[in-house]
């Protein structure tokens, strides 16, 4: 079900490109199978090879990356250039916080295990491919949203899924990045005993109390439509997408998780499921919360503010999408 009310007023002026900008690349050496230097190496050699100059900015892990980030807005403004995150879609979120709203264009080398946010845009996971796409792209205005004025490309979520995410991290840190070892981190988090949280979702003049493991925002197509959730096509008329469990026990959980994974999500009468231009989610006494948001877990105060962000990321997306990166 949708929400009434007023959609913003979003920023959607199509930026051109000249082709001769120069790239300014935020590369997370933390990212992606430990190759840090080779894809260095593939970067320069692609770009260099269309006739563009480039300057890589390494950072190692998360701690510096709004700075590099802003560092790279900074050089991109002078210079008339492009601002360009490497990295997992933590990676991108953090640098796509940075540029939004600085009038500059984003490109994006994804790195990470799951790369719904390239995906869902064309963008090749493979490196060559990718940087080959920043040689003859065009500017697409992409919607994000924000939680607390925190930007997030892909989902934000709070209660049980951010648990999920952390013990993720720790299972691919012992075990190596993989989609079978993200599954297998899953089905263990979801054996142990889980708390209910008590929401009250409000959004347009509809309210929603509720006890739940965990809800989720959700503002990808591609991982919508992989899990079947019906409201996907919301996305495309400036809306957000909420999901959560109803009170269910661990065998449920199990059931919600394999429904999603066969793309049955939207036919699971224990999952809530409803599209939004702004919401709040209201956590009774609780002052703050575990969030994650692409995968990054942070806290932040409550209640929580959902929204559509009224700017949109002018995101370079290749001219002709491959089939094998199509959602």
């Amino acid at each position: 079900m949708n929400s009434p009310g007023d959609e913003p007023g979003h920023s959607t002026t199509q930026q051109s490109l000249r082709g001769d900008e120069p790239f300014f690349i935020v590369h997370n050496r933390g990212s992606g199978r430990g190759d840090s230097e080779r894809v260095q190496d593939t970067i320069r050699s692609v770009l260099a090879e269309g006739g563009r100059s480039c300057e890589i900015l390494p950072v190692q892990g998360g701690d510096k990356l709004l700075e590099t980030a802003a560092t790279a807005i900074d050089r991109a403004r002078a210079e008339g250039g492009i601002v360009v995150a490497a990295g997992g879609d933590g990676t991108l979120n953090a640098v796509a916080q940075a540029v939004l709203g600085s009038g500059l264009p984003f490109g994006i080398l994804p790195q990470g295990t799951f790369n719904y946010f390239g995906r869902t845009h064309g963008i090749s996971q493979d490196t060559e491919q990718a940087a080959r796409c920043l040689l003859d792209a065009q500017i697409r205005p992409v919607q994000v949203g924000l939680i607390n004025d925190r930007l997030f490309l892909v989902n934000a979520s709070f209660g049980l899924y951010p648990k999920i995410l952390e013990d993720r991290e720790q299972f691919k840190q012992r075990y190596g990045r993989s989609r079978w070892v993200a599954l297998w981190s899953a089905l263990v988090t979801l054996m142990q005993a889980h708390r209910q949280l008590s929401v009250q979702l409000e959004f347009g003049e509809q309210v929603h109390r509720l006890r739940t493991p965990s809800v989720v925002v959700d503002n990808n197509a591609l991982q919508l439509e992989q899990m079947g959730i019906d409201e996907v096509d919301d996305l495309t008329r400036n809306h957000l997408v909420a999901m959560a469990a109803k009170p269910v026990g661990t065998l449920a959980l199990y059931g919600i998780l394999f429904r999603g994974l066969a793309s049955r999500l939207g036919e699971a009468d224990n999952v809530l499921s409803f599209s939004f231009n702004r919401m709040t989610a209201r956590l009774g006494s609780r002052r703050r919360i575990k969030v994650a948001m692409d995968g990054e877990i942070c806290f932040l105060n409550t209640p929580l503010q959902f929204r559509v962000a009224e700017q949109r990321l002018p995101l370079l997306v290749p001219r002709q999408r491959s089939s094998a990166e199509m959602p």
